[in-house]
């Protein structure tokens, strides 16, 4: 039992973009560009959810989460990536790929349980406002945000450790840039089928839920926002939740086809430039999407700016 239990790999060789040698370099910078992006603006969030005190409320508390998500999310796969890019070996060793692995699904996992807890707190601030505060007190925020934490630890612990307890004795090439769960499970030289059923409870329960329960709760804000009678009002409650929307839009976009789209339609290439678009550009473009589209942030950042302006003044 013991021999079994240890691993006969020692690396992975990630397969990536190799077969895309001449675009190696302007890819490599595309991603760079987008990472910087993703780091800048998520940390921008951080710190003006932190300083101004008019953002000390429910909804950027749990903003100020995502961003903390986001940054995270990115940090576990980007600098890899970019590595291999930009370098001819492409490999990970075996207890990289499983921190790796362990990284990716506690941030994803997390950020699914966040983005419906941030449409619950939409939900309660428009559809129940004079309970609003009530609801949303700083302690079930913290414990709703703790809570999302928590099932993201517990998932991740759980699936990595399942998956790098399977003896890997046979090949050690991956067709993708990161250790994802699937590419990783089918190098497992054992019968993976209790893994396999793991992973689609997992993606059930955690991510599939979460998104039914955002759908109900949009559901509920909009039935709402129709019955307001004046039109300044719906627009203000639309306001609120536009942003919020776009960003599970995108999140659940790609990792619904990338995840659960049918073997029939599935793409080496499409399934690499998906992953792409969810650990790379997405997390690039939420804190664009909510601060553009948010007068709280401007003002918070601009008063930013002036109190920087007048210290060095």
């Amino acid at each position: 039992m013991k021999e079994e239990n240890q691993s006969c790999i020692i690396e992975i060789i990630f397969v990536g973009f190799s077969d895309f040698r001449a675009m190696r370099v302007p890819l490599s910078g595309l991603i760079l560009i987008f990472y910087l992006v993703a780091l800048l603006g998520n940390s921008l969030i951080l710190i003006l959810s932190s300083m101004d005190s008019a953002l000390h409320t429910p909804m950027y508390f749990f903003l100020h989460t995502l961003s903390l998500l986001e940054i995270g999310y990115t940090f576990a796969i980007v600098p890899k990536t970019l590595e291999h890019l930009l370098s001819e070996r492409q490999t990970i060793s075996f207890v990289g790929c499983g921190v790796q692995m362990y990284f990716f699904i506690l941030f994803g996992i997390t950020e699914c349980c966040l983005l419906s807890v941030m449409a619950y707190d939409r939900y309660l601030a428009i559809c129940k406002p004079l309970q609003y505060s009530r609801l949303m007190s700083p302690r079930e925020c913290f414990q709703l945000a703790s809570g999302s934490w928590a099932i993201g630890i517990l998932v991740a612990f759980g699936q990595s450790v399942s998956i790098f307890t399977l003896p890997f004795c046979g090949p050690n090439r991956i067709s993708h840039f990161f250790c994802d769960v699937l590419p990783v499970l089918r190098l497992a030289t054992a019968d993976t089928f209790k893994n396999e059923v793991a992973i689609a409870a997992v993606t059930v329960v955690f991510i599939a839920v979460p998104f039914l329960l955002i759908l109900s709760s949009y559901v509920l804000i909009i039935a709402t926002i129709l019955t307001m009678p004046a039109a300044e009002s719906r627009r203000k409650a639309f306001s609120t939740c536009s942003s919020h929307l776009i960003v599970v839009s995108l999140f659940y976009g790609t990792t619904t086809f990338t995840y659960i789209r049918p073997k029939s339609v599935y793409s080496l290439n499409s399934d690499r430039f998906l992953s792409l678009l969810y650990t790379v550009v997405i997390p690039a473009f939420n804190p664009i999407i909510y601060s553009l589209r948010n007068k709280e942030i401007k003002s918070a950042f601009t008063k930013a700016v002036g109190r920087r302006k007048t210290l060095l003044g």
